[in-house]
């Protein structure tokens, strides 16, 4: 029996529920507390050509998605990136799957440990009026987040069900909050300088940063083709549409001019807060970044879970206790003691990503039609013409990145 057979024998139709939990899986690890910084970045382009960079690149993420599964399907269900560059690429192929995995993962995991430590710190203060360090804060905070993920993707799928749904209702609120207020005026505004495209695209990219969760996910639905792409609709149109209701709500509400003078977190929270005389609604904010925040670590952190037990698998015999350390100590490390090195470190990652969701599905779908000519198989629209734009667009979003 070849690894197709084995993949589609031993999988079963996954039922709506599960499909649906997929996909939120997927949407959770796209929207992060990076999402917050989405107007900040675009405040200089308008609401009009934000829009349009976000369906772009929406459109970009979701098709290398698709050419992720296309790959998915001539290997075993539980294939992780890892082995599917080996399998089609080689050893070079592993090894530069393994760099930016590892890259991309430390990286998002360091921030959102350094994050959620910091909020951690900051909500015990406030509900218990106990101070704790922030280091302590980011200690419990990765603990937390690592028992989840070590019991499984079953739990990570239960556990993110709910804070995906307490996000999403943080979220309307806050929404419903601005909408009234929103101006006509402030979202016509046209782009400062047409530069600044370029500039928004590593940012606006890594939104839509869920490709290293997919092989977790292809594992979970049994590898059946059908329903992982509904999953990956899911998972990628509900970030999609949450960012063009966040930018709607948010270049809608404060002028232009007040957004590009103070392009910061705090300023944007302060902004909107006073627009609406309302200081509650910083807390508001506060709550939506903490649970936005969460439900990306645990989506990145399942992917980098999965990724350190199927590479270690020979040396750590698939321990989870020893795959958790290896997974959450370094980044926690990285977090707590050099902080300014890891913010540099982080403006990179978009590169990292881009091998990551872009160069490998490439290459490793075109080697793939290469070998595997049954016009029975899926194959993702385009040919090879889409493959050289896919592949263009990655180009285009490094070099942004590097003179930015």
């Amino acid at each position: 029996m070849n690894e197709k057979s084995i993949a589609y024998g031993t999988s079963t139709k996954a039922g709506t529920s599960k499909i649906i939990g997929s996909g939120l899986i997927i949407a959770g690890t796209s929207i992060g507390a990076g999402m917050l910084s989405l107007p900040i970045v675009s405040a200089g382009l308008g609401y009009t050509v934000s829009c349009l960079v976000l369906f772009a690149l929406w459109a970009l993420m979701t098709y290398t998605a698709m050419l992720m599964l296309e790959v998915h399907q001539y290997a075993r269900s539980n294939a992780t990136l890892h082995t599917l560059a080996q399998q089609f690429l080689g050893e070079k192929g592993k090894y530069i799957a393994g760099f930016a995995m590892l890259f991309l993962f430390y990286s998002l995991s360091a921030a959102y440990i350094a994050g959620g430590g910091n909020q951690l710190a900051e909500r015990i203060k406030t509900v218990a009026s106990i101070e704790i360090p922030t280091s302590i804060g980011a200690i419990i905070f990765a603990i937390l987040v690592a028992c989840v993920v070590a019991i499984g993707t079953h739990l990570v799928d239960k556990v993110n069900r709910v804070l995906f749904a307490l996000m999403l209702g943080a979220m309307v609120v806050v929404l419903m909050s601005l909408a009234p207020n929103v101006s006509g005026a402030y979202l016509a505004s046209m782009p400062v300088e047409y530069g600044l495209i370029l500039t928004s695209l590593p940012v606006v990219f890594t939104s839509f940063g869920f490709h290293g969760s997919i092989p977790a996910i292809v594992s979970y639905l049994g590898g059946d083709t059908k329903t992982l792409k509904k999953a990956m609709y899911i998972g990628s149109c509900v970030p999609f549409i949450i960012y063009v209701l966040w930018l709607f709500c948010t270049l809608g509400v404060v002028s232009q001019p007040d957004l590009t003078a103070n392009p910061t977190l705090n300023a944007l929270i302060v902004s909107l807060s006073a627009t609406l005389e309302n200081s509650q609604l910083s807390l508001i904010i506060g709550l939506f970044a903490d649970l936005a925040l969460i439900t990306s670590f645990l989506g990145v952190s399942l992917g980098l879970f999965d990724f350190i037990r199927d590479t270690t698998k020979e040396k750590l015999n698939g321990n989870k206790v020893l795959v958790a350390v290896v997974t959450y100590f370094p980044p926690l490390c990285f977090a707590l003691f050099y902080p300014e090195g890891f913010i540099m470190a982080l403006g990179y990652a978009a590169i990292a990503l881009v091998i990551l969701a872009i160069f490998l599905p490439v290459a490793m779908v075109f080697k793939s039609r290469q070998i595997n000519v049954n016009p029975n198989d899926y194959k993702v629209v385009g040919g090879n013409l889409m493959l050289v734009l896919c592949a263009a667009c990655g180009v285009v979003i490094i070099l942004s990145q590097l003179l930015s």
